[in-house]
This record gives structure tokens, sequence and C-alpha cells, in this order.
């Protein structure tokens, strides 16, 4: 039976997407990694290799660990004290950025984005895993598209704050607010783009305060040790248990797949964009405003498509869209759409995204905006209302296994690719392939739920 639960601690806790959704936003994927690409590495080619890199070194470690703690979590019951752990690690890395100037070696602002993306992933494990506890199954994919659609919307304040108060037009020296840039930043030594990893730290130290306070947690069922225990035992025992679980082997399968190319068109197609176009920090900031306007649109249709049709309609419908619009973002270029298919002018008629190419980038992208919020959300509901409370630990750490066992495959690929061809173009293709594959392979995955 599930206990009741007060509405403000389902509100505390959907805040936690609201606190950590700018550090993927601003810093991966909007204006620090595009930053790090363009600026902070010699070339734009090296940049998105050395950027994969670290994505996909992250991805691994969340891989060999998600499954395990989230076992752990079962066993100790309590979720909280992890969040605050990872939390602190996650913060100090993020602070860390700061002093990643031009020039500096490419190394440390890897290995702090390295840490950060650990942290906040093995955080979203134990939050997401307090869902069947807190939220009934038939609000489940309402809730958790609502949380996400916060998320966006939190990205989008500190997205916009950025480009009012600290990152300046490169032709004018002004900010979207038409003053110069707060705390006299030097846009030269990128710290218009460094600024942001900080923010992302503080607004996350903030808005995680709710969670913690109001949102209840389970005592402690048994000491750290035992839990460890336990935790590697039972994640023996739940992998085996997919082997009844067809359904959900299938759904842990696809999205194994899939959700490594929605990484990695989140982690790599805002620093892409700025290689193609020489987007500089304002107009990245304004394209992640347009993308994020749409998200939030997106997640308050799915939240009502998800009730009323199901989370995997919401799933494949939303893969759908992104593999068209992935093969639209990479088919464009200057002059040129779908392939080449499509010529339209090279003429610059000045402003911010003066060409007709930059315009139709932008078109593919907010389609990009619209269902990449959804995919996930509605992904992390079906899971939840497949489970039982006694198992979400586990289950969800399997999620996070099969978010990221072979996400270092998509941004490796694309670091391949990008490497032997010397093209951009030809390393963001790879995306193509696992959103296919993986939505293919959803196209087989039931509503019906498993657990009672």
């Amino acid at each position: 039976m599930q206990p009741q639960v007060s509405k403000t601690a389902i509100r505390s806790w959907m805040l936690f997407d609201w606190a950590a959704q700018p550090f993927f936003t601003v810093v991966i994927t909007f204006i620090f990694g595009p930053y790090f690409v363009a600026k902070l590495a010699q070339d734009p080619v090296h940049g998105q290799a050395a950027w994969s890199h670290a994505i996909a070194i992250a991805g691994f470690i969340i891989a060999i660990f998600s499954p395990i703690l989230g076992s752990i979590a079962d066993a100790t019951g309590s979720r909280k004290p992890w969040i605050v752990f990872f939390a602190m690690i996650k913060i100090m890395a993020l602070a860390s950025l700061w002093f990643a100037a031009p020039g500096y070696p490419l190394f440390w602002p890897m290995t702090a984005v390295v840490f950060a993306m650990v942290a906040a992933e093995f955080s979203i494990v134990f939050n997401d895993s307090m869902m069947p506890r807190l939220i009934a199954k038939d609000q489940i994919g309402r809730i958790s598209n609502l949380a996400w659609g916060l998320g966006y919307a939190g990205g989008l304040v500190v997205l916009f704050s950025v480009l009012l108060f600290f990152a300046a037009n490169a032709e004018t020296g002004k900010t979207l607010l038409g003053i110069d840039h707060l705390f006299s930043l030097d846009p030269i030594r990128g710290e218009d783009a460094r600024v942001t990893a900080p923010l992302a730290a503080i607004w996350y130290a903030i808005f995680i305060l709710p969670m913690l306070l109001f949102t209840p947690d389970v005592s402690a069922k048994s000491s750290l040790a035992l839990a460890i225990k336990l935790g590697l035992r039972e994640t023996i025992s739940t992998i085996k248990s997919l082997g009844e679980r067809k359904n959900l082997l299938r759904f842990f399968l696809a999205r194994m797949i899939y959700q490594d190319g929605v990484n990695g068109l989140l982690a790599l197609g805002g620093a892409f964009a700025a290689g193609m176009f020489a987007w500089q920090t304002m107009e990245m900031g304004i394209y992640g405003i347009l993308l994020l306007v749409a998200a939030i649109f997106g997640c308050l249709v799915a939240s009502k498509l998800d009730q009323k049709l199901g989370a995997p309609f919401v799933v494949s419908a939303s893969l759908l869209c992104l593999l068209l619009a992935t093969v639209g973002i990479i088919s464009t270029g200057p002059g040129y759409s779908l392939f080449g298919l499509v010529q339209v002018s090279i003429e610059d008629t000045g402003g911010l995204f003066a060409t007709a190419a930059e315009k139709i980038y932008i078109a593919f992208g907010l389609l990009i905006g619209l269902t990449f919020g959804p995919v996930q959300a509605s992904s992390r509901a079906f899971l939840a209302q497949q489970v039982s409370v006694d198992e979400s630990g586990r289950f969800f750490g399997l999620y996070a296994l099969t978010g990221r066992a072979t996400s270092f495959l998509a941004p490796m690929s694309v670091m391949f690719l990008t490497s032997y061809y010397g093209s951009t173009r030809m390393g963001m293709a790879a995306l193509v392939v696992f959103l296919l594959v993986g939505w293919f392979i959803f196209l087989g995955v039931k509503k019906s739920s498993e657990v009672c």
C-alpha cells in the first residue's frame, strides 16, 4: 500500500529537476560545452573529440556503478544522504570550471566535467527511485513530465539570466539587456561562458533544499557495510530476474541504445552548431532559450498524452521526431539543407542567425526541443509504473545503467568519425544509428504493467 504523501512533499520532489537541469542545459549543452569546443580547444575538431572523450568516460563510470548504488539504496532505504554526498562533489567540480580559461590544459576541465556528470547522474538515480513511493501509478506519467518541464523552466531561467547579465554580443559588447558585462567579465578569456558553471552550482545548492527538507525519506534499514554486501547480491539477482520480465528486458535494451543517441544529441548538438556557424555565447544562449521554450511546451503536452495514451506511445513518437530532426540538422550547412537537395541563399542579412541555413537549423532544433524532454520523462515514468516500491532503487539503478552502459559508444563514435573524416558532420551522423535502432526495438514494448 502506497503511503499518503502531501502535495508539498511531491512539489518539493519535483523541484529537484528544477535544481538539476541548469547544469545539463547551460553547462553541458548550450554555453560551457560549446565554449570548450570552440575556444578552449585549439580547433573545433580537436575540441569536439576531447569533449566527447570526457562525456564517454563519465558515461562508463555511471554505467558501472549505478546499478550497485541503486541496490545499496534499496538495502539502506534512505536516499537523501546519498543525494547530499553527490551534491557536494557536483558543486565543487562545477566551481572549479571557472578557472578553465583559454590556454588552460584540457585535462583539468575534462576531469571536472567527468566528476560533475557522474555526481549529477548518481543523484538522479536516488531521486527518481523515490517516485513509486511518492506518486500514485496512474499519476506518475503526468507528474514525471511536469517535473521534467519544470526542470527545463529552471534551465531557461538560468540561461536567460546569463544572456541578460553576463554574455555579450561579440559585435556590440552588450548583453541582451543592453548593458556591459556584469562584474566586468571578459569574453576574450571566456569568462561569460565559464561563469555558468559556478552559477549552476549555486542554483543546485539552493533548490535541492525543499526536497531535502519537505519530501519524506525512509529510515535506514541496515548499516552501510551490510547494505553494500546486500546491494552487490541484489544487483546480480535483479539482472537475472529480467529473464522472466520480458517487457522490462526489451525496454531496457531499447533504452540502452536510444538514450545513447539522446545523450549524444544533448551533449554535442550545441557544440556542433557553434562549430558550423561560428555561433558565439549570445547566439548559443538564444538558441538554447528557443529549445527550452519548446521543451517546456512539449512536456506539458506529453503529460496529458502519457496519461491518456500511455508512456510507450509518448516515447515512440518522441524518438521518431528526434530521428527526423537529427537527420535534418546534420544535412544542413551553409547554403543548403537535406544534403543539398534544398539550396538556400548564403546571403548574410545581419544580426543573429543571419543566414537561411541557420534558420533551417533552428527549425529542426525546435523539433528536438519539443521531444527530448518527453522521451526521457515518459521513459522514467514507464519504469516507475512497472516496479514495486521495495525494488525501485535497484531497477532505477539498472535504468541508469541502460542509459549509460553503452553511452560511451555514441560520443566515442562521434569522436572517431569526426577525427577520421575531419568532419563534425560525419561525426554527428553516428547518432542517427543509435536513435533508429533504439526506436525499432522499443516498438515491441507493451503498455501493460507487470506490478500490482
